[in-house]
């Protein structure tokens, strides 16, 4: 691994990824979820295009079209604690978006890490319950873990560390909320 301009710039964009990360579980409602990681969102592509990290580059944009495709959903009919059809369709279009871009950005076994930890988010954002998306921000965690070992980002193993932290205090505060 060489230190280039390129790669310097993706870990800049990395930790500018992973603090607007760590917020979101720290974050009291939905909308403000989906709000800051769509930010977080844009600085993650930004680093995988200087990474030439293909697939995860294209997770961002199933993100990115995930984030805005729930954000109008809310504005439109209101926080829902319940899911329904639309839910579920919603949710089945973007798995499918998600298999398309695999495929097309495929680069071996271990480029599909990101796909399962994009999967699992988009699941834990779906669904209406805060304490859920921090629970599912364990296993989600380990997933970028691993994709940032195997493209080499230093500092995206660091800080998905510290974020698997954020996410289990996150997880524990909601917990303590609702005792």
């Amino acid at each position: 691994m060489e230190f280039t301009v390129s790669y310097i710039l993706s870990q800049v964009f990395t930790v500018l990824t992973y603090g607007l990360l760590a917020l979101t579980y720290y974050a009291k409602d939905r909308k403000k979820v989906l709000i800051i990681n769509f930010l977080s969102l844009v600085a993650n592509g930004i680093a995988y295009i200087f990474l030439n990290a293909w697939t995860g580059l294209a997770m961002c944009v199933v993100a990115l079209i995930r984030n805005i495709i729930f954000l109008i959903d809310e504005k439109k009919n209101g926080k829902r604690e319940s899911i329904n059809r639309t839910d579920v369709i919603i949710l089945v279009i973007l798995y499918v978006i998600s298999i398309i871009s695999a495929i097309l950005t495929y680069d071996g076994f271990l480029s599909l890490l990101s796909v399962f930890a994009t999967a699992l988010y988009t699941f834990s954002v779906w669904q209406k319950k805060t304490n859920i998306y921090k629970l599912l921000g364990i296993p989600i965690g380990i997933l970028w873990v691993s994709y940032n070992i195997y493209i080499m980002s230093i500092f995206g193993i660091i800080l998905e560390a510290i974020l698997l932290i954020c996410s289990i205090t996150g997880y524990l505060l909601e917990g303590r909320k609702q005792n």
